[in-house]
């Protein structure tokens, strides 16, 4: 699934003063509407899906912001609604979707600023065709990344009346993005307010927060327990001289402590929070979620307390820290509450080094992503031999129906435990929606005569995947099978790369799009990102493509990383080719330098349209890749599908040289 080209939110900076300038403030206020607004209910169905629909009419609901906004108790000028949850999730829970509630848009990603007399909704190149579908008149779009579009910040600065103040909650904003605005809003005299979330005290019938039950992991999944992570961790607190390290991503806690939880829809995690200290290990976790089988699994070592005490615990913290003269670390994208509670003279801030241990899997992690996109690959196989012969039998099938047989056909699969996000199934003209996701009654049918798109994947105990095929059904033209074969070639040159140790991302990047680029062609999203071991679809902090954060992490063995150009015409057809891969060492004839070299190995299965391929474009390297792709899907993948099939059949028809 595609990544964000250019991010919305900053590059991580240095954080400044500003948790001093806010001590003041009572606390209480930070996290009343967040934190405690909802009682723990079961957990709520998935969100909002990013679809193609008709705009929401957002009206009413600014005008209530606005209200609020202009009320003595808080007197903003603007208040600003990013995507994320207090812990910076990319996907959040139906609670947390402030943003969504108050555009109406509904993509993974943008931010939103409402000032007292306009409104605007920032996105990325992914979401620009659905964010003007479903942004109504009260909004105006900013295509982040575009010429003369300005970044929020600067719209903040810029298009605002000096002197302005400018709401915030601190809770949904890192510490690092607050600092550096704060800086350039001084400049034009105006500054940052943090308040409760307004848009939760206008929000009506506002999901309650979920609380699911927990899966624990065994080793057999993990390869590691949770008390050696932990000890790693220990032991790299101590190299960096400091006195703990507060986690605060969904995921890094999931994966520290071998549990998975379902609070966030398509993501196997659940709220929490955690200290790592060289003297103890707190958990911080909602009651319901909690059974005596987690209490078992965790031990003694690890003391659990109730979510909503995190902020007591830092506030308490933050005397004897002072008294001791030492720090905390806090991950880069921890938010402005923790480190206000914290207090920013006993802070240091980075990277968090739970994301750079999850990133490289172990040897136990790579096999279950290699054993899991085999079955998830006779899956994907099994649906579009189904898919085939109900559009060549006339038998009317809708983009949701698809998605939905899919799903079923994943579900028969071992170890499946449910999607990694919501499918991508999508026909013509919607396939150049790059997050389009159908929903009934709206869902086209899948007509044969045009480009039909799937990117989909799945959650199982072993793994987790990420798949992109885009398939024709009938005849594709001259102009598809062109755009298809320059797609392909860009897929081809990433996958056979081979570089030396200290390469990033951001530096194969150019691969993907050189045939592209050729014809006068690109794509606005990254090239690829990291995938987790049943954990999120998208994992960092690692990944390929323009952003030039991606230039601080080379990619080292045991990381995994999506491969995924495109190509996208709007109101006609999108075109994806996407496979999931290991970096693992390569076998090079020579060692220049005495340095390692590196190179790739794809885990996904699945054979590529050879009646999309416009043959005369590929170099004799490119074909025999080709051919040994798809034996290599042919040799693999067949016993996991039934003799005599459809599904096999398929394979058997479809995997074969060009």
């Amino acid at each position: 699934m595609a990544l964000a080209q250019f991010p919305i939110s900053t590059t991580p900076r240095t954080l400044s003063h500003l948790a001093c300038a806010f001590s003041s403030i009572p606390f209480s206020l930070f996290i009343h509407s967040s934190l405690s607004s909802s009682p723990i209910q079961p957990i709520p169905p998935p969100h909002p899906p990013n679809t193609m629909s008709t705009a929401t009419n957002t009206t009413a609901r600014v005008q209530k912001l606005r209200e609020l906004m202009q009320s003595p108790e808080h007197n903003v000028t603007a208040f600003v609604i990013p995507s994320e949850d207090a812990h910076q999730s990319e996907y959040v829970a139906e609670c947390d979707e402030r943003r969504g509630y108050i555009s109406g848009f509904t993509g993974s990603a943008g931010l939103a600023v409402v000032s007292l007399e306009s409104a605007a909704l920032f996105t990325d190149g992914r979401y620009f065709l659905q964010a003007s579908q479903q942004l109504d008149s009260n909004w105006t779009l900013m295509k982040s990344g575009l010429p003369e579009v300005p970044t929020w910040q600067e719209y903040l600065v810029k298009n605002l009346p000096a002197g302005s103040r400018i709401g915030i909650d601190p809770l949904v904003f890192t510490a690092t993005d607050a600092s550096k605005l704060e800086v350039d809003l001084a400049k034009v005299g105006s500054s940052l307010v943090p308040t409760a979330n307004l848009v939760d005290l206008i929000w009506e019938d506002r999901p309650a927060r979920p609380a699911s039950k927990l899966m624990i992991l065994s080793t057999k999944s993990t390869g590691r327990t949770h008390a050696e992570k932990i000890e790693q961790l220990r032991k790299n607190l101590e190299k960096k001289s400091v006195a703990g390290f507060v986690v605060s991503g969904l995921d890094e806690i999931a994966w520290l402590f071998n549990l998975r939880g379902s609070d966030v829809h398509c993501n196997p995690v659940f709220f929490s929070y955690a200290i790592v200290t060289p003297d103890y290990t707190s958990l911080y976790l909602q009651e319901k979620s909690v059974s005596q089988e987690v209490k078992d699994h965790l031990g003694s070592e690890v003391a659990i307390k109730p979510y909503e005490t995190i902020f007591d615990d830092l506030r308490a913290m933050s005397s004897s820290l002072k008294a001791n003269n030492k720090k905390i670390l806090l991950g880069s994208r921890t938010n402005l509450a923790m480190a206000v509670a914290l207090g920013k003279e006993n802070t240091v801030e980075a990277r968090s080094p739970v994301t750079d241990a999850k990133a490289i899997k172990n040897e136990t992690e790579c096999e279950g992503m290699r054993q899991c996109h085999l079955r998830d690959s006779a899956a994907l196989i099994n649906y579009f031999a189904w898919l085939e012969e109900q559009l060549a039998n006339g038998v009317e099938v809708d983009e949701a129906d698809g998605a939905e047989r899919l799903e079923k056909f994943r579900a028969e699969q071992a170890g499946f435990v449910g999607l990694s996000f919501d499918t991508i199934s999508s026909t013509g003209p919607n396939g150049a929606i790059i997050h389009y996701k159908p929903e009934k009654p709206k869902a086209a049918r899948i007509n044969p005569d045009l480009v039909y798109l799937c990117d989909s994947g799945g959650q199982y105990i072993d793994g987790t995947t990420d798949v992109t095929r885009t398939l024709h059904f009938k005849t594709p033209n001259a102009h598809e099978k062109r755009c298809f074969t320059r797609v392909l070639q860009g897929h081809i040159a990433i996958d056979s790369a081979v570089f030396p140790d200290g390469t990033s991302g951001y530096l194969l990047d150019i691969l993907a799009r050189r045939a592209l680029w050729a014809d006068g062609l690109d794509f606005r999203h990254g090239t690829g990102h990291g995938v987790g071991a049943f954990l999120n679809v998208h994992e960092g902090p690692h990944g390929c493509g323009t952003r030039i954060a991606y230039n601080d992490i080379p990619l080292v063995p045991g990381m995994t990383l999506t491969n995924e150009p495109g190509y996208y015409e709007d109101g006609e057809f999108g075109i994806r080719i996407e496979n999931v891969m290991l970096v693992r060492k390569a076998d090079t004839p020579n060692n220049f330098g005495g340095r390692n070299y590196y190179g790739f190995e794809h885990v996904t299965l699945v054979p590529i349209q050879i009646k999309m391929i416009e043959r005369s474009l590929l170099t004799h390297n490119e074909v025999d890749w080709i051919n040994a792709y798809h034996a290599e899907c042919l040799a693999k993948v067949s016993s996991f599908l039934a003799p005599g099939s459809p599904g096999l059949k398929w394979l058997q028809r479809e995997a074969v040289s060009i």
